[in-house]
């Protein structure tokens, strides 16, 4: 088998993982956020401890703090908390290209070691953070900000990035979601094969490769042995054997980031199992569409997320890649067990993502795992396995064609206006990237020339009137974009890398 010793070894490092703010200060921090003594439930997760927990847990359960105010001077006396540099200011005299190369330095951290207490992770290199409220590192964003990093002629910070993610692998065994202790129980889109493949220095690619396979570990621990019908946390086997993938998340209560709001929607639905209830959500975090009609189970309303009972078909697709890269670096180093291993696992999963990723109507959907079958949503991430490449050309060719409805000035997400930030008519970078690189990879270069069109010309017009790259834009009626649990967000990582990448070269798979 491919995987024995690195499950052990990154069950090991998972085993130190050390608590997040909500697991440590308990009863404190379930009063500070449910009383929202901050308007952001992520202000106080990312908060820094003045002295040690203990102390603090003591002055409190000394603290009469009945009103918010008591409660609010208790946390600025024991807390420091985080301060969000501001943004520059609009540059509309420089050229969209220029201000991206010029947003650069205002978004990149180092953060070699951190305080006694805080949330945050360190990273040994420098690191582009997206902007306003996110002021770490995040997982898939990174990709895409490093793709414009390198179209900025900055393959330096792509370098320190790689090497950040790898540390990241060493110490915990996986990716976070971001670099912070409460985002440690999930991960995000698996897009770090890619982001290894960036580097161009050839003497890092065996490291790369164990950094990949111990990935590829975490999120494959638990399929040997696992039988048909049965499921393992982000694993499940099909009842008639095939292995794929599922979003998780190891815990199952309020997210610290998001803890008022976790804990308000399973106050609000006596009907579902909390522990559920919470776990779906994370999952949906994991799956970086926070929150889409995806994952709801009457497609409109949030209290009936089921992630976990999705078989993704992005998620999947990046797998299935990873497998690949995995098999072709280990050609390369002289490993050829490994890439035997590797060739066939990738096999196997395109063949269970053709029979059971696959809408008879004509494109690629999630799976229902209750249902048995490819759900009848009409996604951006049906774009994913042209994006990856594994789609053969009669397929690709109607994806194409069920693609394009969702094309306005830009790709939109779904066809479906839930309110959440993940759906109608929110467009987003990451997405518009896959669907352009997947398309053009099978010569659909008419809808994939429309998409990117559109999204240049949706960005620059946003640049235009404020000065500022956002976060997500409304590809329908050509304004910002809204929605979510937190305000619109400017900065912004992936919209500068995939907006700079379009505007100096085509991307290709």
């Amino acid at each position: 088998m491919i995987r024995p010793l690195l499950l052990a070894l990154s069950g090991l490092l998972v085993a130190a993982t050390p608590l997040s703010p909500a697991q440590r200060f308990g009863a404190l921090f379930r009063d500070v956020q449910m009383r929202q003594i901050f308007p952001d439930s992520k202000t106080f997760a990312d908060a820094e401890p003045r002295a040690p927990d203990a102390a603090i847990l003591a002055d409190y359960s000394r603290c009469a703090c009945g009103d918010d105010a008591e409660l609010k001077a208790f946390v600025l006396a024991h807390f420091t908390l985080p301060v969000t540099p501001a943004a520059p200011p609009p540059a509309k005299t420089l050229g969209l290209a220029a201000h991206i190369d010029a947003l650069w330095p205002q978004l990149t951290r180092t953060l070699p070691s951190v305080p006694a207490g805080s949330s945050a992770l360190s990273l040994p290199r420098r690191f582009v953070v997206p902007g306003g409220r996110f002021r770490e590192m995040y997982y898939w964003d990174s990709y895409f900000t490093m793709l414009g990093l390198q179209a900025s002629g900055r393959q330096d910070l792509v370098e320190d990035m790689i090497a950040d993610f790898g540390s990241l692998i060493d110490r915990y065994g996986r990716i976070p979601n971001g670099t912070r202790t409460y985002y440690l129980s999930r991960s995000q889109p698996p897009f770090f094969y890619l982001i290894a493949g960036l580097s161009r220095d050839a003497g890092t690619l065996a490291q790369r490769t164990r950094w990949m396979r111990a990935e590829h570990d975490f999120w494959m621990a638990g399929a040997d042995g696992l039988k048909p019908g049965g499921e393992h946390a982000r694993v499940v086997r099909l009842v008639d054997g095939a292995l794929l993938n599922r979003y998780w998340d190891d815990r199952d209560d309020p997210r610290d980031e998001s803890y008022r709001e976790d804990a308000a929607l399973v106050a609000a639905t006596p009907g579902r199992d909390a522990r559920t209830l919470y776990r779906d959500l994370r999952a949906g975090a994991e799956s970086g569409w926070d929150f889409s009609s995806r994952w709801l189970g009457d497609g409109r309303t949030l209290a009936t997320i089921r992630t976990t009972r999705i078989v993704p078909v992005d998620l999947n697709s990046l797998l299935y890649g990873m497998e690949r890269s995995i098999a072709a670096n280990c050609r390369q180093l002289g490993d050829t067990a490994c890439a035997a291993g590797y060739d066939a696992a990738a096999r196997d999963r395109g063949v269970a993502i053709e029979r059971h990723l696959w809408n008879p109507a004509g494109f690629y959907a999630d799976h229902d795992l209750d249902a048995r079958r490819p759900t009848a949503a009409r996604t951006a991430a049906m774009a994913y396995p042209l994006f990856v490449g594994l789609a053969p050309a009669p397929r690709a060719q109607a994806t194409a064609r069920a693609l394009a409805p969702l094309v306005g000035e830009g790709l939109g997400t779904t066809a479906v206006r839930t309110g959440q930030q993940w759906d109608e008519p929110n467009g987003w970078a990451p997405l518009q990237y896959v669907a352009i690189a997947g398309l053009r990879r099978y010569r659909e270069e008419a809808l994939a020339t429309r998409i990117a069109d559109g999204w240049l010309a949706t960005v620059a017009r946003e640049y235009a009137a404020s000065g500022k790259l956002l976060e997500k834009y409304n590809v329908v009626e050509r304004l910002p974009g809204g929605g979510g649990e937190y305000p619109l967000q400017d900065g912004f990582g992936w919209t500068n890398g995939v907006t700079r990448t379009l505007l100096s070269a085509p991307p290709t798979r």
